[in-house]
């Protein structure tokens, strides 16, 4: 069984949740709940056994989440946030790799965050949660995320990363340094991640880092070289809105 607690201060919502988790994840057992931040910590304290997964409510009664989780000697358990719709805050779980699911609670979304629970040994929570710190106080100096992959979970430079490429629901990323990593994550969720990162999805396989563009070769749709001497090809759909970018990158010149 996984065992999990609730660090949740309205009771219907602990209730609610309860209920699903009964209903929807038979293999998982809640072993005790708190409604705010003191709660949270005493209840860590008198558990005979560590937790293998917290929901946590971002916002408490009496401040973030953060304030229970910073009182930890250790955090070796996996984190799901249970939050009402905050872009910041969902965007910080995406940028981080922690689960969340939103309220009102669907229960597919509940399966789906259960689903991604790692083993103690291999969740790096604490690195996960200083990415997530982050990007949800200062998204404007954010330059780091973590990458859940196939293998693990890999922490990397956004400027480090040359490219994407699409594999069913798998998306290879290609770094600087010449390493693949093999994410489990469709190429369309690090495409509305990424956008803002000077990156752009030149086809539905491929994304590239246009820091790292060193030539576009015009022709039917167009193709791209990069600086790993890769040749990725600009898809005819793609390449209105690509060209428009490209101009705009030059100052207005002419490219066709």
């Amino acid at each position: 069984m996984i065992k999990a607690i609730i660090v949740e201060d309205e009771p219907m919502g602990r209730t609610n949740l309860k209920s699903l988790i009964r209903s929807h994840c038979p293999d998982v057992e809640v072993i005790g709940e708190a409604a705010n931040n003191n709660e949270g910590v005493e209840l860590m304290g008198k558990l005979s056994e560590r937790p293998d997964v917290a929901f946590l409510d971002i916002k408490l009664p009496d401040g973030l989440v953060f304030k229970m989780l910073n009182q930890l000697s250790t955090i070796d358990f996996e984190i799901v946030f249970v939050t009402a719709w905050q872009e910041f805050a969902i965007k910080a779980c995406e940028y981080s790799s922690i689960g969340y699911i939103l309220k009102p609670i669907d229960p597919d979304a509940l399966k789906d965050a259960m689903a991604r629970v790692r083993a103690r040994s291999a969740n790096q929570i604490e690195k996960r949660l200083d990415i997530f710190n982050s990007f949800y106080h200062n998204p404007n100096t954010f330059s780091k995320m973590s990458i859940s992959a196939v293998d693990g979970i890999y922490f990397v430079n956004i400027k480090d990363i040359i490219r994407f490429e699409a594999e069913d629901n798998y998306t290879h990323i290609f770094l600087e340094s010449g390493e693949r990593i093999t994410a489990c994550k469709t190429i369309k969720s690090y495409e509305e991640l990424l956008t803002p990162f000077n990156f752009f999805r030149v086809h539905k396989r491929y994304m590239v880092n246009l820091n790292y563009m060193r030539k576009y070769i015009r022709g039917e749709g167009g193709y791209v070289i990069m600086e790993d001497d890769s040749q990725i090809e600009v898809s005819r759909r793609r390449r209105a809105p690509f060209i428009d970018l490209l101009r705009r990158l030059q100052g207005g010149r002419q490219t066709d």
